[in-house]
């Protein structure tokens, strides 16, 4: 395994009073090893931010070819290019990707090493956790990260494109060649379209219903807020049926869908099952379930995980659409979207180191799961089987 490359200290930074001296970090982005994800940690135009910057980028080859990015453009940008997984975990001190580490990459993880991603540290593999942990890593998980109450603005950009897909999803596996009910979503002269029915108003749900509104679909949205059944009454007066999402509700908008959309977030935890197997029976043969919450365990008692090469299964004549990584399938888009909210973050903790980069970037520390071996969010605790430690007093602790 390579050693991390000699420290070159770039600039002087100030924390908790105390002058401290940054070097300049080693970036890592690593090719995905998850099935059928095709997105990258960061675009060549984000390397180049770095590099500029004084920081040194090494891309794993062909690590952004799925997205439409080729060595030459990162090579252009100023990064480099190496040849190897255990090249890039070897040198980086900052590892930057779209998902957790697969388990091949474990044994790569070196001590005290900097992770960010869209990690899901709540229902990650107990596996990685332990390493994590055991190595004295801090893991920044940007599902966590929040700017507001509500408001995750790294998850945001791809909740928006997730239910913007939701229609040319729907309309694919709508069809007989897919299974489907052989429905035109949209419908046609003396040609009803097909009802959707979106659980969730949240970033995806709102963005779904606008799309499947867009595609000519009839759409009906549940969700327990009533502030958020408004806004979108207002948005869309007269367009969209909605109702206070409980048992009832859900086992009427359920009799009569063609499509159901999961769109429920919880907070660092997994999704409760909104809808049971046994009401997996009110709807009709052959129906459509896209259940976009399965990266937190999905809001259907059904639901599991699929991948895109082969996303769907029936289960008591329903076809399940639930794929974790969606929006791998318009990488370029995702990744520029991601890009475009982690690369601040990025920025920050290259220029400054943790804990330096929460002075540059205060909200940056609700994404803190793991620092230097301790657990610090109560999710990413709880599914290791580990004490939760408040990270502001954990700071405290080192700076004295």
């Amino acid at each position: 395994m390579m050693r991390p490359a000699p420290l070159r200290y770039v600039r002087s930074h100030r924390f908790m009073g105390k002058k401290r001296k940054v070097r300049a970090m080693i970036v890592g982005i690593p090719r995905s090893l998850s099935v059928d994800e095709l997105r990258v940690g960061l675009p060549p135009r984000g390397v180049r931010n770095l590099v500029t910057a004084g920081h040194t980028v090494l891309v794993e080859s062909h690590a952004g070819l799925g997205s439409g990015f080729p060595d030459s453009q990162y090579e252009k940008a100023g990064g480099q290019v190496v040849r190897s997984l255990d090249e890039v975990y070897g040198r980086a001190d900052l590892v930057m990707k779209v998902n957790a580490p697969t388990p091949e990459e474990y044994p790569l993880i070196r001590e005290g090493q900097i992770l960010m991603a869209v990690m899901h540290l709540a229902v990650a593999d107990k596996k990685l956790l332990k390493v994590l942990l055991e190595r004295n890593c801090t893991a920044v998980d940007f599902v966590t990260l929040h700017d507001a109450p509500g408001h995750y603005p790294v998850l945001r950009p791809i909740s928006q494109l997730a239910g913007r897909m939701v229609p040319q999803i729907a309309a694919r596996y709508l069809q007989t060649d897919h299974g489907g009910l052989g429905i035109l979503l949209g419908g046609a002269p003396a040609v009803p379209p097909a009802e959707v029915v979106v659980i969730g108003a949240g970033t995806v749900g709102r963005n779904a219903v606008r799309a499947c509104l867009g595609a000519g679909a009839r759409v009906t949205l549940l969700d327990t807020r009533h502030d958020s059944l408004s806004e979108i009454d207002w948005a869309f007066p007269g367009r969209v049926t909605t109702f206070r999402a409980n048992e009832a509700t859900l086992r009427k908008v359920l009799s009569y869908a063609d499509v159901v959309v999961g769109a429920v977030h919880t907070r660092a935890a997994r999704t409760p099952h909104l809808v049971t197997r046994e009401m997996l029976g009110l709807l009709r043969e052959k129906s459509l379930i896209i259940d976009i919450s399965v990266d937190q365990g999905g809001c259907f008692e059904t639901s599991r995980p699929t991948r895109l090469s082969d996303p769907t299964y029936v289960v008591d004549g329903i076809v399940h659409y639930c794929v974790p990584n969606l929006t791998s399938l318009v990488a370029r888009s995702a990744t520029y979207a991601l890009a475009n909210e982690t690369l601040p973050y990025v920025r920050a903790v290259a220029d400054a180191g943790l804990p330096g980069a929460f002075g540059a970037q205060p909200h940056l520390a609700s994404g803190v799961g793991i620092m230097a071996g301790q657990a610090t969010h109560v999710g990413a605790a709880e599914a290791a089987g580990v004490p939760v430690v408040d990270l502001a007093t954990l700071l405290e602790g080192n700076a004295s």
